[in-house]
């Protein structure tokens, strides 16, 4: 079975997508440089050869590359490989995956559609390892009283604020879904 992945620009810098078998198993939003997101995608990903986008995949990489222009999409029919997920975490993506771009959910707000009151953490905690960033949109998760809460892709909570502004859901209050 084949690993692959790519490179690709974004209005926000160099993105990253990594698949096998016709379904996604991880992304990377923009390092300080190509050759940064390239590397970190070579680190989680090492047996995936840089290889062109499969036809079948690559209207994943335009919607992508739409949505971070501003453009609304729907990310949630993109293919994921779920391998190595624990449950609650992708019961966790799942309800993220159905936030529109422009609209924000809490960690508890997950955790009470979940049916776990009182798993915020737990779900800040799936949030921060998710493996699919953008496609599962962890950036539209916020902290108790709509805070930013932390982000740990490259660039941090900034990354977080400018996406989320790119899809308007800031600079004004956000918007709960």
């Amino acid at each position: 079975m084949t690993v692959g992945f790519t490179v690709f620009d974004t209005p926000i810098g160099a993105c990253g997508l990594a698949w096998r078998d016709g379904a996604v198993i991880g992304t990377a939003l923009p390092g300080s440089t190509p050759a940064r997101t390239r590397a970190h995608l070579e680190t989680r990903f090492p047996d995936a050869v840089e290889s062109p986008v499969p036809e079948d995949l690559r209207p994943v990489v335009e919607d992508v590359v739409a949505l971070l222009s501003g453009q609304s999409r729907d990310l949630r029919s993109v293919p994921l490989d779920y391998r190595g997920v624990p449950e609650f975490n992708r019961r966790a993506y799942d309800v993220a995956r159905a936030i529109p771009p422009g609209k924000v959910l809490t960690y508890g707000d997950i955790a009470h559609r979940l049916g776990a009151p009182g798993s915020a953490q737990a779900v800040g905690q799936a949030m921060g390892n998710n493996p699919f960033p953008i496609i599962v949109p962890c950036h539209r998760v916020l902290g108790a009283g709509k805070n930013t809460g932390g982000f740990s892709a490259p660039g941090g909570v900034e990354t977080k604020r400018r996406m989320l502004v790119i899809e308007g859901a800031f600079p004004d209050e956000p918007t709960l879904f």
